[in-house]
């Protein structure tokens, strides 16, 4: 018997309740994911799940055997990631969490997997504020200052908002002046997946930080509708700077009302302190750090 494949099962089937979808992830049918338990309950001489037509559930002798399972793939991982410290190569999962704007470096992370093949990248994109370790990321970029003094962080490029529109727009509906006429102007608004709060212009009228009345014509959780809106003559929509480079560059779009953007936004790189990081996480840093300043 396959002792450690059939501790990998019983734990996936543990963890999702259901024998069919612990099936889907490593590729078994759900028949082949119960026979399997089964096998191990006999060679256990204990029965680990209550069944029913509807869902699992573990028994208590199941919940103290998934504990002791729990801990094996624990040092498992701990004697891997000692073996790659020793063999010092960039290799295995790295699990990163980015912000829904993440979208826009993949041109950075395809790079890295092209220059790092042997490590296999996992990639969450939420505006979800993280628990790094507890929750198992090797490394996380995140918007603004952390401070955790169980992560170390290192400070990349940050960006700036801008607001724009295409020449077509603002040829039909004229160029705001100042913040106020916003009021007149289609705006595409972005919604934060996580929280459902629209994301504030970053406007300052008369020397002080405040924000107009800002409508809304359209909304998205995400920035790449927001850009294909404002090109497409839809509104005026509030953008980082570096999403919308080639854009201005080529006239798709124009900035407006730059007087009155005061906008700065630090991107950071974070990581769980380790006296010596994995070469996976240390290849990492450095090289979003040497792409992104």
């Amino acid at each position: 018997m396959d002792h450690f494949g059939a501790l990998g099962t019983f734990v996936l089937a543990a963890q999702t309740r259901s024998f069919t979808e612990a099936g889907r992830r490593i590729g078994l049918s759900a028949s082949a994911v119960g026979k399997a338990v089964a096998r191990l309950e006999a060679d256990l001489g204990v029965r680990l799940f209550h069944r029913s037509t509807r869902a699992i559930t573990l028994t208590a002798e199941g919940g103290l055997f998934l504990e002791r399972c729990n801990r094996i793939f624990a040092e498992y991982e701990v004697a891997r990631n000692e073996l790659t410290l020793a063999a010092g190569k960039p290799q295995g999962k790295l699990r990163v969490g980015l912000p829904q704007l993440g979208t826009n470096l993949m041109p950075h992370l395809i790079a890295f997997q092209q220059a790092y093949p042997d490590v296999e990248l996992e990639l969450e994109f939420s505006d979800r504020l993280v628990n790094v370790i507890e929750e198992g990321f090797d490394a996380v970029m995140r918007i603004g200052d952390v401070e955790d003094s169980r992560l170390v962080m290192r400070k990349l490029n940050g960006y700036s908002h801008r607001l724009l529109a295409s020449p077509t727009y603002l040829a039909r509906h004229g160029v705001p002046d100042q913040p106020s006429d916003l009021s007149a102007h289609s705006c595409l608004r972005y919604r934060y997946p996580s929280s459902g709060k629209l994301d504030p212009w970053p406007l300052v009228t008369n020397d002080q930080e405040g924000m107009p009345d800002v409508p809304r014509s359209a909304t998205a959780n995400a920035i790449e509708p927001l850009l294909a809106m404002a090109e497409a003559g839809l509104g005026i929509a509030c953008l980082p700077d570096f999403s919308v480079e080639e854009a201005v560059a080529t006239g798709r779009l124009v900035p407006v009302l730059e007087a009155y953007v005061r906008d700065y936004r630090t991107f950071s790189i974070l990581w769980p302190w380790s006296r010596q990081p994995l070469p996976k996480i240390k290849a990492f840093v450095d090289f979003m750090a040497k792409r992104l300043g």
